[in-house]
C-alpha cells in the first residue's frame, strides 16, 4: 500500500464515550499497556517509493522495547506486520526475519501479545508463525484470544482471512482483502457477553472506514463487527494497525485509533504508551517518536 498523507489533525481532548457501567475491585488501579505495529523487519533494501527502510525497522524496534522496559507497562502488543520478506523470498530467509525480531520481543520484561498482520503470513503460514512467536498465556494455535489485565478485557482478533473465509498463507492474500470469518464473529459475541469488565480490542486491518483515502483498507464486513462491539455496550476503543499514516474516528461511543508504523522513514518512529484510568474516565495515549499523544475521555451512564 503507498503512504498516504495523514487525514487532519483532530482536536481529541474532551472527547466523550458513553459505555455501560463495567468496573471490578482493581478499577482504582491505573492500567498501562505499550503498543506498536507495522515494523516489517527483514534484511532486504528499502522500498523508496513507499518510504520503507526494512533494516533500520530492527533497530527501532529495539529502541521501543528498551523504552517500554523502563516504563514497566503491564503488556507489550504488537498490532501486526512485525517482520517482511526478501524481495526474492523464501521460506527459510522469512522464519529468519521472525526469529529475530520475535527476539528482540522477547527483550521485553513482561507480557507480550501479537495481532496477526498480513505481512507475517507472506511466506509462511497461520501455523508456522504462531508457533515461533509467543502470546502470553495464550496457546499456540490461537490466532484471536482475550485476556483480563487491571480490570479491563482486552481482545486480540484475527483478521487474515480472504472474504471467502479461506486464511491467509504463505502469500495467498490481497491487502486489500481482510475479513473476519463467520466462526470468529460468533465467538467475539459469546466472548464480549461472558464478561463484565470494559473492553479494548486489538486487530492489524482498521474496523473504521468512514474517513480514510481508500476504504479497502479495512476489513470487508467492518459494518458487521462493529454492530457487534456496539451491541455489546462495553467497547470503550479499538487499536488498530495497517495504515502507515495512521488515523482517528469516534463512531458510536467507540474511539478507534490507528497506530503509525515503525518501518516507514530513515530515523523517524512511532510507538505509544496507553495508560486506561477508569477512576478519572479517561484514555491516555502517550505517544512518542512521530506518534502524537491525546487524551481520550470516558464516561460511564
Amino acid at each position: 500500500m503507498k503512504r498516504r498523507e495523514f487525514l487532519k489533525n483532530t482536536v481529541l481532548t474532551g472527547m466523550a464515550l458513553t459505555f455501560s457501567q463495567c468496573r471490578s475491585s482493581s478499577s482504582s488501579h491505573v492500567c498501562s499497556f505499550g503498543l506498536i505495529t507495522d515494523v516489517h523487519y527483514a534484511d532486504r533494501d528499502p522500498k523508496l517509493e513507499w518510504n520503507r527502510y526494512y533494516r533500520r525497522a530492527l533497530a527501532k524496534f529495539k529502541q521501543a522495547i528498551s523504552f517500554f522496559n523502563s516504563k514497566q507497562p503491564s503488556f507489550v502488543v504488537c498490532l501486526g506486520d512485525i517482520k517482511d520478506e526478501k524481495k526474492n523470498p523464501s521460506k527459510q530467509t522469512t522464519l529468519h526475519f521472525l526469529e529475530r525480531i520475535e527476539s528482540a520481543f522477547a527483550a521485553f520484561k513482561g507480557k507480550r501479545y501479537h495481532a496477526l498482520g498480513n505481512h507475517d503470513l507472506d511466506s509462511i503460514s497461520k501455523e508456522e508463525f504462531l508457533s515461533r512467536v509467543v502470546n502470553s498465556g495464550i496457546s499456540k494455535e490461537k490466532s484471536y484470544y482475550s485476556f483480563d489485565e487491571c480490570g479491563v478485557h482486552y481482545v486480540v482478533l484475527d483478521t487474515c482471512f480472504k472474504s471467502n473465509g479461506i486464511p491467509y498463507d504463505a502469500g495467498n492474500f490481497e491487502w486489500f482483502d481482510a475479513y473476519i470469518p463467520s466462526e470468529e464473529l460468533e465467538w467475539l459475541k459469546k466472548d464480549l457477553t461472558k464478561t463484565s469488565l470494559p473492553v479494548i480490542v486489538f486487530t492489524h486491518h482498521p474496523l473504521d472506514d468512514f474517513n480514510l483515502p481508500d476504504k479497502r483498507i479495512s476489513i470487508t464486513n467492518a459494518y458487521q463487527v462493529r454492530k457487534i462491539l456496539e451491541e455489546s455496550s462495553k467497547v470503550m476503543a479499538v487499536f488498530q494497525g495497517h495504515h502507515h499514516d495512521g488515523n482517528y474516528c469516534l463512531h458510536n461511543n467507540i474511539h478507534y485509533y490507528t497506530m503509525k508504523s515503525v518501518v516507514d522513514g530513515t530515523e523517524e518512529n512511532n510507538y505509544a504508551l496507553i495508560e486506561i484510568n477508569l477512576e478519572k474516565n479517561k484514555i491516555l495515549i502517550n505517544g512518542y517518536g512521530n506518534t502524537s499523544s491525546l487524551d481520550l475521555k470516558i464516561k460511564s451512564k
